[in-house]
């Protein structure tokens, strides 16, 4: 079955306007409204409630619980940690409280899979997984590699050694895998809580971290409290460990607090396209895109035919500090030329449990913090073979950052990682962060895209209830805005306000005001499906994703 592009990243259909214009001719662009501007966001993270009568008397005091090792993030990283904690654990006769919290309804709900799933980091955390059922059940029998033109297909050979050989790989649904990975954790003793949301990091007195706290439930779309309202609860512990997945919200809190970016390059992020056709594995660039843009697709086979999603991470920040640590995707552990990272994130998750189990068994705590800071994670690490393997790959990415663009990002590649295997004694860089990357509407010609014909495209409203994407409708969106104002006031006046475009949910879309002056940006929180992608691209950086009550989301099951 083929499905559309845009059931990448697909949304409920509970809209209340139809879906805009991919893009508006720029003679009849909106203009600012003269009327103040309408309120957008109303949740607690940019209102504070202190200074809102009517949250006055309301109980506000939080129930606290204690573990050992709190893990935020029920992915393959998270639950990696939870099961390597649990082993060591056994294999030293302790006593050791790991609690996770997801903030999906079910363990592996918000994993939109399928992958090309190197088996190392299993083999080497659960070496009986075969007999143990895990769910890897397409081995891959054959690579193809192709440049495509508008007409055509050029087949490009793939040399023994390239990131594209796949041989010894599976192709799996990347949600069952998680939701396996779950049932082993919890066979161990891992105490599992999806569809709490870590909204919030705790800090000691000194400083460190101290847990997290989930979401509070119960408040009304205005930001008042419903008759039901209950507070979030805390969950302390010794260290924590962040597996956020791609631009984890509470990550970016900790990156401003420790200035854990200071010394690398901002991350980048890129959406693919995959489809599954037997049992090959085929990977393409070129069209529809130019040699400045860089992209490609890569179709699957899967035992059962599904869409699947990648999105791609560069530049490590720094992995370690007081009270937490840094696990998978958040930090950005992802082979960009391979196009995987479930086994990196795997083994970041089980050597950070290796770093800091020794310092929570210990019978003296040796710590200079209340929470403890495991160092050791970040060496560890750095000698093992993900680090060989992403160093070796280090300047594939930005290597496609010249006049040749696509062409000679392959050329650099083909000579520097597949003659000298990646050990050329320099790292490029990066042209800096998406969201600065936008031109304005004025420098830009608009893209007549054609109608979809229902077969093999679709539009995008169509297919978004596939996702099963569900959020409390009476609920303050979670996607706020920093400055109400700006949406209109730039990105919509320079920039034809993107945030229509490159949300893949229909979240955005710019409405008349009721007074008919004017325009306003309508937020159709309800529908977004958690990609971030408005958080990372907007150009105004004004778009802060927050979690919404905990179970809210898509439930991808097992796609």
């Amino acid at each position: 079955m083929v499905l559309p592009l845009q059931l990448i990243m697909t949304a409920t259909v509970q809209v209340e306007h139809a879906a805009p214009q991919l893009y508006a001719t720029l003679n009849t662009r909106r203009t600012c409204s003269s009327v103040s501007t309408p309120r957008i966001t109303t949740h607690y993270t940019v209102h504070s409630r202190d200074k809102d009568s009517r949250w006055e008397g309301v109980e506000m005091e939080r129930f606290a619980d204690e573990a050992d090792v709190v893990i935020v993030g029920g992915g393959p990283a998270g639950l990696s940690a939870a099961i390597r904690l649990k082993q060591l654990a056994n294999e030293h006769e302790k006593e050791l409280r790991v609690c996770l919290v997801e903030k999906a309804s079910q363990i592996g709900a918000h994993t939109l899979s399928g992958a090309c799933l190197e088996p190392s980091a299993l083999t080497e955390l659960i070496p009986d997984w075969k007999e143990r059922g895990a769910p890897l059940n397409t081995p891959v029998t054959e690579d193809v590699f192709s440049i495509l033109t508008e007409k055509h297909r050029i087949p490009v050979p793939i040399l023994p050694g390239l990131p594209m050989v796949n041989h010894g790989n599976y192709i799996v649904r990347l949600g069952n895998f998680v939701r396996w990975l779950g049932e082993q954790a919890e066979e161990l003793g891992v105490e599992l809580y999806p569809g709490y949301a870590a909204a919030e990091v705790l800090f000691h007195e000194d400083g460190s971290v101290k847990g997290i706290a989930t979401n509070d439930v119960g408040i009304s779309k205005d930001g008042s409290p419903k008759d039901v309202f209950e507070r979030g609860m805390e969950l302390h512990a010794k260290v924590t460990l962040f597996g956020e997945g791609c631009h984890g919200h509470l990550a970016k809190q900790l990156y401003k607090q420790f200035n854990l970016r200071e010394n690398c390059e901002p991350q980048t992020y890129a959406i693919g396209l995959k489809e599954v056709v037997l049992s090959v594995t085929e990977h393409s660039v070129g069209w529809p895109l130019n040699r400045h843009t860089y992209g490609g697709s890569f179709l699957y086979h899967l035992n059962e035919g599904e869409p699947l999603v990648a999105l791609g991470f560069v530049s490590i920040p720094k992995l370690t500090f007081p009270g937490g640590l840094l696990i998978g995707c958040s930090p950005g552990f992802m082979n960009v030329p391979k196009i995987k990272g479930t086994h990196t994130a795997m083994k970041s998750g089980m050597l950070a449990a290796e770093a800091v189990f020794p310092k929570i068994t210990a019978e003296s705590l040796d710590s200079e913090t209340t929470g403890l800071h495991a160092p050791e994670y970040a060496e560890t690490l750095k000698n093992s073979w993900v680090w060989k393997e992403l160093h070796a790959v280090r300047n594939i990415r930005p290597s496609f950052h010249n006049y040749f663009g696509l062409y000679g990002g392959m050329a650099y590649t083909g000579v520097f990682y597949w003659i000298f295997r990646g050990k050329e004694p320099w790292t490029l860089k990066h042209c800096g962060l998406d969201a600065n990357q936008l031109k304005p509407a004025k420098d830009c010609t608009p893209i007549e895209y054609p109608k979809p014909d229902g077969k093999l495209s679709f539009d995008l409203l169509s297919s978004v209830a596939l996702s099963g994407t569900n959020h409390e409708g009476d609920q303050p969106p979670h996607l706020t805005l920093k400055d109400d104002s700006v949406p209109v006031s730039r990105n919509l006046s320079i920039y034809d306000g993107p945030e229509q475009r490159f949300c893949p949910a229909g979240v955005y879309e710019y409405v008349p005001l009721e007074t008919g002056e004017g325009m306003r940006l309508q937020i159709n929180a309800q529908n977004c499906v958690h990609c971030k992608t408005c958080d990372i691209k907007d150009p105004s950086q004004n778009i802060n994703w927050v979690v919404p009550e905990g179970g809210g989301g898509p439930a991808y099951n097992g796609m």
